[in-house]
């Protein structure tokens, strides 16, 4: 037993020194290196689009990925602001998400003076496609997942649920629409006719903004508007990408548009002194409770595992 209560006291110092450890480097960081991108050589800025976007900053999306508007604005602003700057790369892996904050960045987009290029490495449907079109031109791997031209809308729905356990909803509204999309109570046709109205009428923004962004007929456009995705070949087919590659044909493209070899410097949002202090931290509790762990259990063997991707 006492054996144990020193181990526990050791493992409970190493906790301890790591934390302050971190404290003063996250210090270092904020103070002394810090996230200054105007004083970061480079003269092509590389801005990603990850996953689902969302317009307020502050959105928490629990272990996702989000892109935030407010953000991506800002870093295109400063980019575009920079006189070493001559092109921005926007990175694109994303499934879309808010249409407001989409058409936020790709508006933002058009405003820049600055060579701009949309890479869509893996995916970039939907908002994340329309944030694309707006890019002076578009490179997408083959097999990238691209497209989607729609709008969805949804709700869960509990009416049956209480209905079967005996739970009553009682409607108190001023005004018959007010609770329209209530999870507590059925759509009526007409509730559902009106929904129906403002995503057809989102849906027509939207395909107004790729005829325009892709200098393509909006009748065209609407052929192919159908939610369906496209794998990056098709897509260029279709006009919605100028051309299939990666990292060296954006390269190259942009070296042909600004006339020089190409030096790439990451945009991205800066951390502060709080944000880096919690990412140590959160690294480093990570790797202490990893030695945890091996101290306490034994190392399982583990035979025939196969691990399989594509």
């Amino acid at each position: 037993m006492k054996q144990q209560k020193n181990n526990w006291g050791y493992v409970l110092k190493v906790i301890i020194g790591l934390t302050i450890l971190s404290f003063l480097i996250a210090l270092f960081i904020s103070f002394f290196i810090g996230n200054d991108f105007e004083g970061l050589d480079g003269n092509v800025a590389v801005i990603d689009i990850t996953g689902t976007i969302v317009a307020d900053k502050d959105a928490n999306f629990l272990f996702e990925d989000v892109t935030s508007s407010d953000e991506i604005r800002k870093l295109i602003r400063k980019a575009d602001k920079n006189n070493r700057i001559k092109a921005i790369i926007f990175k694109i892996n994303s499934p879309g998400g808010s249409a407001v904050a989409s058409e936020e960045i790709a508006n933002e987009i058009k405003k820049t003076n600055k060579t701009t290029v949309a890479w869509i490495r893996e995916i970039g449907t939907s908002g994340a496609y329309w944030i694309a079109s707006s890019a002076d031109y578009v490179i997408s791997n083959r097999m990238s997942i691209t497209g989607s031209i729609g709008v969805i809308a949804s709700y869960l729905g509990f009416s049956d649920f209480l209905e079967e356990h005996n739970v009553s909803y009682e409607r108190l509204v001023a005004g018959s629409l007010k609770d329209m999309g209530s999870p507590f109570k059925e759509l009526t046709p007409g509730e559902k006719a009106l929904f129906e109205k403002s995503l057809d009428a989102i849906h027509d923004y939207f395909v107004d903004e790729i005829a325009k962004n892709r200098n393509l007929r909006k009748s065209d456009v609407k052929k192919i508007a159908t939610g369906m995705f496209y794998l990056g070949v098709e897509a260029k087919e279709l006009g919605l990408v100028d051309e299939l590659g990666s990292r060296e044909e954006v390269i190259n493209y942009i070296e042909k548009q600004i006339g020089e070899e190409t030096d790439l410097v990451e945009y991205k949002k800066e951390k502060g002194f709080l944000g880096s202090l919690s990412q140590i931290i959160g690294q480093s509790s990570f790797y202490v409770g990893k030695g945890v762990g091996n101290a306490l259990f034994t190392k399982a063997k583990l035979a025939d595992s196969v691990s399989i991707s594509t």
